[in-house]
């Protein structure tokens, strides 16, 4: 095939696809031009994923009429002048390329109007062709409508995730603009549903409080560190708030949200021996830089960043949340186990009283993994009847069988016999529901709660009552009276979370993961002490359960010390 040089029309869709790879891309590129334009009120309005609708309208500087067709002209930018332009740039936008990227792959209509000029102007970009300006009557501001994305690009189009992710890259995206940018009011509609709604007051906890909810706004430490050159300021979790993935950690650099794998290792260092290996912090930081100590000329999405001294702004951003977390973490007091004195005529019910004590603190100590040199195979079979012997640690529960000594995970037990009554329960339609005195309200992020709401059926079928309440939030007015005593809002927040314990077991099973979720975040706890009698019902439920030696995840419930292996141990059979 010889070589020839590609017509305008290809060369602008190949050009477009490192511009626009999603809806999201769309979002972003209008988004920061809506910001770039001074704009203070800035609304998002989503159908279909993005990919039948997508408008920004904002209230910004606008664009002249006489430059209307040169916006949408590749390269044509009024941010850069030349070459050196790039070592000081300050504003989000600066390549010149969005508007006509999106005009070659979708129908774009571009209406505006500067304050100065009575009369605003619309062009029509359908498919990367170019139509008249049009005079028009329109408020002050920009109106970037983008309809039928990838219409001309059929390939593309197939390759685009479900709707649910491409709505919950949408909605992260634009979430972290509205923290950002606090002293901006940015609202954001999917289908017609209120997703994200700010102030723009300036407050920038309250504008944390939108988007992840009054609880966590509340409990999350302020960074504030300033140094010649550079200066780190906004939020990070305190150890006791931890996720099991990355997701949760956001950085901006000079207004400009990226992602750079250095700055989440440097988070990382200023947390190092506080979090148990797994466990990530949630943390949002605005690092504001000289620009020329920064080159975002790196990609064109313009997510990827190079620093000219990278190990400054790492060891600033470590010492700023390092002083953060030591600043606010209290001293360790240091106690004596508080035993619990049973008393023998009490009628103590497991279900209702072992959801209780469910700190944070207990639930991180038993989430490491437990090492033994002992074999912890679980063994085939129904359990044999067990003498209990009692409790250790305030974690394990200690019996004795036929066979040898078994050391249970009250934890993993507690989990698995939840499980298996909540399942048969649901098999025979039987599932009592314990209405809640007062209705808890759960407010999550708009990704979280994106995904929650497909589920909140299948949670009614195992004893929940559960109704979107606003934007992002849930009103739970019912739970299993199986869980009573149980924090509803854990309960609720653990179906959306991302865990670290394999769920190989249960892959392809939706019901049975969620309830698996539940069950797990409402188990008793390690280092909760029970009672005799909870200890003693707790053995007679799981020796009645038809999978005794595992949790619903996969992980041993217990260890079993078999007699010939206590023999040997004690030099009784000889040398092992």
């Amino acid at each position: 095939m010889p070589i020839q040089v590609l017509p305008p029309d290809v060369a602008s869709q190949i050009a477009a696809g490192e511009v626009v790879e999603r809806p999201a891309s769309v979002v972003k590129e209008l988004l920061e031009n809506a910001l770039d334009a001074n704009a203070h009120n800035i609304s998002i309005r989503i159908e279909g994923a993005g990919k039948r609708l997508v408008e920004v309208a904002d209230d910004g500087d606008g664009i002249f009429p006489e430059e209307m067709a040169l916006a949408v002209e590749r390269h044509a930018t009024s941010k850069l002048r030349t070459a050196a332009d790039l070592e000081h740039i300050n504003t989000l936008g600066f390549r010149g390329e969005a508007l006509a990227s999106i005009g070659s792959i979708a129908r774009l209509t571009l209406t505006s109007r500067p304050a100065s000029q009575k009369v605003g102007a619309q062009l029509v970009v359908e498919g990367g062709k170019v139509g008249k300006v049009e005079p028009v009557g329109v408020p002050a501001g920009t109106v970037i409508r983008v309809e039928d994305l990838f219409f001309n690009v059929p390939a593309r189009l197939k390759f685009l995730k479900q709707d649910m992710t491409e709505r919950q890259a949408i909605d992260g995206l634009v979430s972290r603009y509205a923290i950002a940018y606090s002293d901006r009011q940015i609202s954001l509609y999917q289908d017609n549903r209120a997703v994200v709604q700010t102030s723009g007051n300036g407050d920038f906890r309250e504008a944390l409080s939108v988007v992840y909810g009054v609880d966590i706004s509340r409990q999350m430490i302020a960074v504030a560190l300033e140094e010649p050159g550079i200066q780190v300021h906004g939020f990070t979790s305190p150890i006791s708030l931890t996720r099991s993935n990355r997701r949760e950690i956001t950085f901006f650099l000079n207004g400009r949200w990226v992602q750079d794998g250095s700055l989440s290792a440097a988070l990382m260092q200023a947390y190092h021996t506080l979090l148990m290996v797994g466990r990530y912090p949630q943390a949002f930081l605005m690092i504001d830089l000289d620009p020329e100590e920064v080159d975002v000329n790196v990609h064109p999405a313009k997510a990827e960043v190079r620093f000219r001294h990278s190990d400054r702004v790492f060891s600033t951003l470590q010492r700023a949340v390092r002083r953060a977390l030591l600043a606010y973490s209290p001293v360790p007091q240091v106690s004596a186990p508080s035993w619990q004195t049973v008393i023998p005529d009490q009628v103590v019910d497991p279900a209702w009283e072992m959801s209780r004590g469910n700190t944070e603190n207990s639930e991180v100590r038993f989430e490491e993994k437990e090492q033994s040199s002992v074999s912890d195979q679980p063994l085939p079979g129904d359990l044999p009847l067990l003498r209990l012997v009692g409790q250790v640690g305030a974690a394990y529960l200690v019996a004795e069988g036929p066979d040898g000594l078994y050391l249970i995970d009250q934890h993993a037990a507690h989990e698995r016999v939840l499980f298996e009554k909540l399942l048969s329960q649901h098999d025979h339609h039987a599932i009592p529901s314990q209405a809640l005195l007062e209705p808890e309200l759960v407010s999550l992020t708009p990704q979280a709660a994106s995904l929650l709401e497909p589920q909140l059926e299948i949670l009614k079928g195992y004893g929940f009552d559960i109704e979107p309440f606003g934007a992002s939030t849930f009103r739970v007015r019912a739970i299993p009276a199986l869980f009573t005593g149980a924090d509803p809002t854990l309960a609720i927040r653990v179906v959306v979370e991302n865990f670290e314990e394999d769920e190989t077991p249960l892959q392809g099973q939706v019901e049975q993961r969620i309830i698996a979720r539940v069950c797990k975040r409402v188990a008793v706890k390690a280092g909760q002490v029970l009672s005799q009698i909870e200890q003693q019902t707790l053995l007679r439920d799981l020796e009645a359960c038809h999978s005794p030696r595992t949790c619903p995840h996969g992980r041993p419930t217990m260890i079993h010390l078999s007699v010939d292996l206590l023999e040997r141990q004690f030099g009784r059979r000889g040398a092992r």
